[in-house]
């Protein structure tokens, strides 16, 4: 049968979830809500994992894991049954604030930005831009974190006028240090940042012990195009497939009867994937088997279930570019809203194999929805995922997939609006397949 997933709600929903989450920590924030409102309970990573079937999730600053045993335990999960697991990761480019961002030029308040990952950095002038994030304060108990996120439009990065550089439409170049700076304000005394934060998190500015604050754009995510097939939003690299991989979850929960189904969201894998909770830390592998060590198995039966196991790393994929059809590999065209997309990369920037591309395939086909297949032109370049990683981390077959989209690493990026719906339905299928 055709998936249960409605069109026009998921490309609400992931409009509302991508507008709720200007930071990875608000991105697992939303996941949590989303969780809770289907019966998922929270597991502190210090506390004993649960001995008792259930669905579970653990929050790690700005990535999470969540996991449903209960179908499988109870129908006696042995090792030979193994995991499907979905990853992505929540992180995008954008323009994150310095430890001392104030200061003066010409009379305008600047605040001081290092770009994070490879955003487009052209995307980020003359953008109205807010800023969110994670500030540590000190509290009663301790340093405890609090999140903001201010929807006021705050700051600009304002582009050099056509009159003082008639070059730029030859070559644009910006220095990341001094062409990237947003001003906030005008004056001949730089502004408090703290104090701002402070307030933001209700707290003096001598509490403020550290923060993780970004700049995001504040236009709303929406629908676009003359059927309104389109829909454009900031952070669909990789909030969409975080968003598609929650819905796919909580959708098949308690109905797989042998194999556990997890999603894990990773932090960092725009720089790289190497911290406390990116793809190359052990958050994965750790909780993996301490769900096999909790369920009376031992450290032979989660080697054994890793055997067993199917990992499908979810980041968004390149739809051909009307505009740039040549920089494309000619025999593997991508359409937007033509379905989700396997990704190939024989030099295993994708991990993706054979094994690992038939349960792909058998997924959508169960799912009844249509695949696409990218490779990378041959003497272009080609991005990587969390795929490989996870893949070396756990040695289990692992497949990589995205949705089509345009902009990529942009301020604001561009997919199809029927696309969210059929990769939710894809990933729902991978997680609790029809043996």
């Amino acid at each position: 049968m055709a998936h249960s997933f409605d069109t026009e709600t998921e490309a609400q929903g992931l409009i509302d979830f991508v507008d709720a989450s200007p930071t990875p920590f608000h991105a697992c924030e939303q996941a949590v809500a989303r969780l809770r409102e289907a019966g998922f309970a929270e597991v502190a990573e210090t506390d004993p994992f649960p001995t008792e079937p259930g669905a579970h999730f653990l929050v790690r600053g700005g990535s999470l894991i969540a996991w449903d045993n209960r179908g499988a335990y109870a129908a006696g999960f042995g090792p030979a049954a193994g995991f499907r697991i979905v990853g992505a990761h929540t992180d995008s480019p954008n323009l994150r604030i310095k430890p001392r961002p104030d200061h003066v030029r010409a009379g305008w308040q600047l605040l001081g930005v290092e770009p994070y990952g490879g955003l487009l950095l052209n995307s980020w002038l003359d953008r109205d831009l807010g800023l969110a994030g994670r500030v540590a304060v000190r509290g009663g108990a301790g340093v405890e974190s609090r999140l903001f996120h201010d929807p006021r439009s705050l700051l600009r990065v304002p582009q050099l006028a056509i009159h003082l550089d008639r070059s730029v439409h030859d070559k644009l170049e910006l220095n990341k240090q001094f062409h990237m700076e947003p001003v906030w304000g005008v004056g001949d005394v730089p502004a408090d940042f703290r104090g701002y934060v402070g307030e933001q998190v209700d707290a003096d500015p001598g509490e403020v012990l550290g923060w993780d604050v970004m700049t995001y754009p504040t236009e709303p995510s929406g629908r676009l195009g003359a059927r309104r097939e389109l829909l454009a939003a900031p952070r669909l690299d990789n909030l969409a497939t975080s968003y598609a991989a929650v819905r796919a979850l909580v959708d098949a929960a308690g109905r797989q009867p042998e194999r556990v189904p997890v999603v894990v969201l990773f932090d960092h894998e725009e720089i790289g994937s190497t911290s406390e909770r990116g793809a190359m830390s052990t958050l994965l592998p750790s909780v993996l088997e301490r769900l096999v060590l909790a369920g009376g198995g031992t450290r032979e039966d989660y080697w054994r279930a890793l055997a067993a196991t199917v990992i499908a790393s979810g980041d968004m994929a390149h739809a051909t570019h009307p505009n740039y059809a040549e920089r494309h590999e000619p025999e593997h065209q991508i359409a937007i809203n033509g379905g989700p997309v396997l990704k190939i990369n024989t030099n295993l920037r994708y991990a993706t194999d054979s094994r690992g591309e038939a349960a792909f395939r058998l997924a959508c086909e169960q799912a009844e929805v249509p695949v696409q297949t990218f490779v990378t032109r041959s003497d272009l370049p080609c991005g990587s995922t969390v795929g490989p990683t996870t893949a070396a981390l756990t040695g289990a077959t692992t497949v990589d997939f995205g949705a089509p989209m345009l902009s990529m690493h942009s301020a604001r990026e561009l997919c199809g609006a029927e696309d969210p719906a059929m990769y939710a339905a894809a990933l729902a299928a991978f997680l609790a397949p029809a043996d």
